[in-house]
């Protein structure tokens, strides 16, 4: 299968280069330059104001399967992550079984090896992701663990948290986790202050995720050892990673596509697929994570994708859970809600470029010769937001039926 894509402009580094086709034959980029000519049997691909950037990679996708295919599957994340543009995925462990050992890493890697999307698996830090002993964290790097976390379940045992730091620290492990004091935020349904009082509802304070980016900041300084903080949504918790990249720790940390955009005001009709986790907070913290984002201190924009049935989501406000889609529409919330403030070189960087930095992979470069793990989007396309644009096998996301700009061209279904 061979691709011309016509004028499209690049997204390298900080610039974006003048408009030019590229021919893909194969999955490698075979020749570059300006009106090149449609060779016999290839498909001609040309959209008005067409961008390509290097293939992006999300960060702790749950894919649900094993376990929970009802919910999602790998061949349906796939196909999700086909849909918003995602050429990789690293996958968190909280499956049924949890990837916490060499045969479910195995049973992960041997599903996905024909796929047309990559599937990085992230081992699971302690057995079972339940907090208490460690996971056999070399065995998992050996099978093919990019790093370790247990994912939407947040490490509570500051002990267990450091003696991984300091053992996967031989091999270069990366350890994951996400900010959430789990005592202060215990029976929290959304961000605390005004709309939660006005709400009735209990609410998850900054304090919870504070106080954890303390902790942990603390115990990687302690272990000299590589943190990445997953999903900050506070101006305190960005603050205090500020000064600790500015005092030379090894500290990264990512941000969710939802906070950026949205705050809190959201919940104040209990719909509950807005209930997420970390929560929508203030405009003030909504803010400050947008200048994260613009000087570097946020590295990674994150889709927090995690699929729901319809039990789970459409229940009283309290019994729902948290987490809602978010591959098919990563891109297009950044075009409809963020564009104006930020650029979008620094929204490559933060979802191509910086992920495989921090997890050590190469970044796909676009030239003659290399393979073509790209990204093609049209910034320009405005389209009503329907149950079809979604291939996930749930549907808990709220912009069904909202009006947004931004698509994405899948390549990978041509190239692969």
């Amino acid at each position: 299968m061979s691709i011309l894509l016509k004028n499209v402009q690049i997204v390298e580094g900080d610039q974006i280069l003048a408009p030019q086709d590229l021919y893909i034959s194969g999955g490698i980029i075979e020749q570059m330059g300006i009106d090149l000519p449609l060779p016999n049997g290839a498909t001609l691909i040309s959209h008005q104001h067409a961008f390509v950037s290097a293939g992006w990679m999300d960060l702790g996708t749950d894919t649900c399967e094993p376990g929970f295919e009802s919910r999602d599957d790998l061949q349906s994340v796939e196909q999700s992550a086909l849909a918003g543009g995602f050429t990789t995925l690293a996958i968190f462990p909280n499956t049924q079984p949890p990837l916490h050992s060499k045969s479910e890493l195995q049973y992960i890697l041997t599903q996905t090896k024909d796929s047309a999307v990559r599937f990085l698996p992230i081992g699971a830090l302690s057995q079972g992701c339940e907090g208490k002993d460690l996971a056999e964290l070399y065995d998992l790097h050996q099978t093919g663990a990019i790093a370790f976390s247990d994912g939407h379940k947040s490490v509570q045992d500051a002990g267990l948290l450091l003696r991984a730091m300091q053992y996967s620290k031989a091999f270069k492990g990366l350890i994951i986790n996400q900010p959430l004091h789990k005592s202060i935020a215990a029976g929290g349904q959304m961000n605390e202050g005004i709309h939660s009082t006005m709400l009735g509802l209990k609410g998850i304070p900054v304090l919870a995720e504070e106080l954890m980016i303390q902790r942990d900041l603390s115990l990687m300084a302690y272990a000299d050892s590589p943190l990445h903080i997953h999903l900050v949504s506070s101006a305190k918790g960005v603050a205090l990673i500020r000064a600790a990249k500015k005092s030379g720790l090894p500290v990264t940390c990512s941000v969710a596509i939802a906070n950026l955009c949205f705050t809190d005001e959201k919940l104040l009709e209990f719909d509950s697929r807005w209930k997420i986790m970390p929560p929508l907070r203030t405009p003030d913290d909504r803010a400050a994570l947008v200048a994260g984002v613009l000087d570097g201190t946020i590295d990674i924009i994150c889709t927090n994708h995690i699929g729901w049935d319809e039990e789970a989501k459409n229940l009283e406000f309290p019994y729902a859970d948290f987490g809602m889609l978010g591959l098919e529409t990563c891109y297009p919330l950044y075009c409809t809600y963020l564009e104006t403030e930020i650029p979008i070189t620094r929204f490559v960087q933060a979802i191509a470029v910086a992920p495989r930095k921090i997890f050590g992979l190469p970044v796909p470069a676009i030239k003659i010769g290399e393979k073509a793990d790209l990204t093609c989007f049209l910034p320009n396309e405005s389209y009503v937001f329907t149950k079809a644009h979604i291939r996930s096998k749930s549907f808990n996301s709220p912009f069904i039926g909202e009006t947004l700009k931004g698509k994405v061209v899948s390549l990978l279904d041509s190239v692969h």
